[in-house]
């Protein structure tokens, strides 16, 4: 029987194909509509094959919609779009594809990054090279501050994993284990919901580091319920990571042991959710984005990335930072008069605040980094879809190791 990856496979060919289309053909329109116009030309670099290729997939998705939205332009010129693979966290490559975009493709602005060993290592490509990067998913804590070049439009754990810390503590948990992937997003988790856990009166009884790499999780989830916590707190990379522990959970029956299951969202990712199956149902989650976010915006939103992807791709929180960070250089752009000088750009991110699919965000002034809502949401089947539902938030959320 061939895996639920493996089932989706062709469908997610038919999306990247879409997607890719619909860039080629805007950039061709643009360039038809002003060929005197040097286009900008965006270094994308993300995962584009292999595990997480979903990832560029819903990058490419974002900024096409953005791009059909605004007649293929930024400041008035054609936009050229160009994609390096670096599967997974693979910081060296990602190094070498960012100097290859500045220095042979000469491009005017680095973006996309979907693990944060990748972004540190593009943010110093940046810095050396003083040309934008704008990160669409990567989540470590620090990201921002390593470089003046780098701006973030997404989220990190820490941000979402503080406010699920709280609400646990709010809503009677007061015994709880941590479970993390072993890399820096994960211990990062661990961290930020342990200390606004234990400042909120909660005590964490136990934690666990797992390898990224193929885990067999029943002696781990043996172990937790042997410790009988009254809740569990997990982190891991969205992917087929969370449904290996969700299905580990159910099969060793942590919830008839009365132990309960709280996560960040990548756990629930809209675009693995339904691969992911009912053993998500019920899961409390906190996270900056659901494909079923009740706004017109994100209406709009998701009815767009069906138009340009296909009605078999749901946008998740990828999807969602590449449209934004679109819209945000779009706006940098309008400060800077179209100039693409990068102290001039980042200048004109720093502080810039519109309303997101997700919600309002602001890219702090001092660092560079994103400031938004953080929701907690259940996993339920609503008309026979897996669904993340929100029914409690924390708005205006910071990384809580923001000084």
């Amino acid at each position: 029987m061939s895996s639920p990856s493996a089932r989706r496979r062709p469908a997610a060919l038919i999306i990247a194909t879409a997607a890719v289309v619909v860039l080629a053909a805007l950039a061709a329109v643009a360039t038809r509509a002003g060929a005197a116009d040097p286009p900008i030309r965006i270094g994308v670099i993300a995962s584009y094959s292999g595990a997480y290729a979903d990832y560029g997939r819903q990058f490419d998705a974002g900024m096409a919609l953005w791009l059909a939205e605004n007649g293929g332009r930024l400041a008035g010129r054609p936009v050229e779009i160009i994609r390096r693979d670096a599967p997974g966290a693979q910081p060296e490559l990602a190094k070498r594809l960012a100097q290859e975009l500045v220095v042979r493709d000469k491009v005017n602005v680095l973006a996309g990054l979907d693990f944060s060993p990748n972004a540190f290592a593009v943010g110093a490509v940046a810095r050396e090279g003083r040309i934008p990067a704008i990160v669409m998913n990567a989540a470590s804590s620090g990201i921002t501050t390593q470089s003046p070049f780098v701006a973030r439009v997404s989220f990190t754990v820490r941000q979402v994993s503080d406010p699920m810390g709280r609400w646990a503590a709010r809503n009677g948990i007061v015994r709880a284990f941590t479970v993390v992937a072993d890399y820096g997003p994960g211990h990062d988790a661990e961290s930020a919901f342990t200390t606004a856990f234990a400042a909120a009166g909660g005590n964490v009884v136990g934690r666990l580091r797992v390898p990224l790499a193929n885990p067999d999780f029943s002696a781990y989830v043996q172990r937790i319920k042997d410790e009988a916590p009254q809740a569990v707190f997990f982190f891991f990379p969205s992917g087929p990571m969370p449904r290996a522990f969700l299905k580990a959970a159910k099969d060793r029956g942590l919830e008839e042991a009365g132990i309960r299951l709280i996560a960040t969202g990548e756990a629930t990712d809209d675009s693995y959710l339904e691969a992911t199956g009912d053993v998500a149902l019920g899961l409390i989650t906190s996270h900056h984005y659901s494909f079923a976010h009740d706004s017109a915006k994100n209406r709009a939103f998701v009815d767009g990335i069906a138009r340009i992807a296909g009605t078999t791709m749901r946008p998740s929180y990828f999807s969602v930072a590449a449209y934004d960070g679109m819209q945000a250089l779009a706006l940098a752009l309008e400060k800077t008069g179209g100039s693409l000088d990068g102290e001039a750009v980042m200048k004109a991110l720093s502080g810039l605040s519109f309303e997101s699919p997700r919600g309002p965000i602001t890219i702090d002034a001092g660092t560079r980094d994103i400031v938004q809502t953080v929701y907690i949401r259940r996993t339920e089947r609503v008309n026979g879809a897996l669904i993340n539902v929100e029914f409690d938030r924390f708005e205006a959320v910071t990384d809580p190791t923001t000084p």
